[in-house]
């Protein structure tokens, strides 16, 4: 029974994902992915929340981190052996990779409760792209966050324009196109270049991605932008 509802869930993302993901998922399959992440790994999660309601909880969370009445949640050894064999966050959040912007730590939650892609400029790549599809899709997180924070190095760096050594370049080139919405803007360029990134590369991501765009018009998935304050600890959302 199992093998069969693994091979069905297997078909599912096949037609989700098109032919653009069949090369991909025989890779996946063939390193033994499925074998590992069972029937039990993507069962739904004892609560199902909305939305609305996980972006609540995840906006409560960051309200506790700035109040400095962090509550530490899901972080006991307890928690440990819960999630062992399966995982079910109620959030996928991708954000920059700077060592300041910790989502578990600003939004006050713990083990098991986040699904994390992190990546300097919080950057829309194909392998980023496969992961959000991923945790959307199989683990049925029902809100997507795009995280950018304020004095973002990447950002700087693409506003800028400066040539960078080895692949630095790369996430810059990424972000260069953000830059026409704020070709009218007075003021901190930088502070409003990542706004802008958020938002182009959230429209990216639904341009890209048919799995998201139709799971966000369905109602079933929340996509939003957010940034994060260095100074105070608190996410905005955009």
């Amino acid at each position: 029974m199992n093998q069969n509802h693994n091979l069905i869930n297997r078909r599912s993302f096949l037609n989700l994902t098109g032919t653009s993901g069949m090369a991909l998922m025989a890779a996946v399959m063939g390193s033994g992915f499925w074998s590992m992440h069972s029937d039990r790994a993507i069962a739904a999660p004892l609560e199902t929340l909305t939305p609305d309601a996980a972006l609540k909880r995840l906006m409560d969370g960051n309200q506790r981190f700035v109040q400095q009445k962090s509550q530490h949640p899901d972080q006991s050894q307890a928690r440990l052996v819960e999630v062992a064999q399966a995982q079910h966050p109620f959030v996928t959040v991708l954000s920059c990779a700077d060592s300041r912007v910790a989502p578990e730590i600003l939004f006050d939650e713990g083990i098991g409760d986040i699904f994390d892609i992190r990546i300097a400029g919080n950057i829309i790549t194909p392998e980023v792209l496969g992961s959000l599809e991923y945790a959307v899709t199989l683990l049925n997180t029902p809100l997507l966050v795009v995280l950018g924070h304020e004095r973002c190095g990447a950002v700087t760096a693409a506003v800028a324009g400066e040539s960078l050594p080895g692949n630095i370049g790369s996430f810059v080139k990424a972000i260069q196109p953000a830059l026409s919405k704020i070709d009218n803007e007075s003021g901190d360029r930088v502070d409003a270049a990542v706004s802008a990134n958020v938002q182009y590369q959230i429209e990216k991501l639904k341009r890209d991605s048919t799995i998201v765009s139709e799971r966000s018009r369905d109602g079933k998935l929340k996509v939003v932008g957010g940034r994060y304050d260095l100074d105070t600890g608190t996410v905005t959302l955009i």
